[in-house]
């Protein structure tokens, strides 16, 4: 798992550090659970928390946050919404297949262990 070679993050910037590590690394086509996200990168049970924080994130951040799900692969930025049209925009223009504003886990989600030597 990725949260082994992390530090366990004990500052708000460390924190953010790490999460930030692990969502670079989700590649083009994949996705993740805000809760898979928070345990790669060492923050246990964070996911409220890791919503909050990309959140917050500047509109030109270069960061893949679109590729970030709530459980089971439901989309959690409401149709409709400039930031829900974005989202799925780009899921769409990276392969992703969105039905019922679901993402299939099973064909996209990320499993970095897979592609570890």
């Amino acid at each position: 798992m990725l949260s082994d070679s992390l530090p366990a993050p004990d500052s708000a910037e460390a924190r953010r550090t790490a999460l930030y590590s692990v969502l670079g690394s989700v590649p083009p086509g994949q996705v993740v659970s805000y809760g898979q996200l928070a345990q790669l990168a060492g923050l246990g049970r964070a996911a409220r928390w890791v919503g909050r924080t990309l959140g917050q994130l500047p509109n030109d951040t270069r960061l893949p946050w679109h590729r970030v799900l709530g459980a089971n692969g439901r989309l959690s930025l409401p149709v409709g919404t400039p930031g829900g049209e974005e989202q799925r925009a780009r899921l769409r223009a990276e392969g992703v297949n969105i039905t019922h504003d679901r993402v299939d886990m099973a064909l996209h989600g990320w499993r970095p262990m897979e592609h570890t030597s």
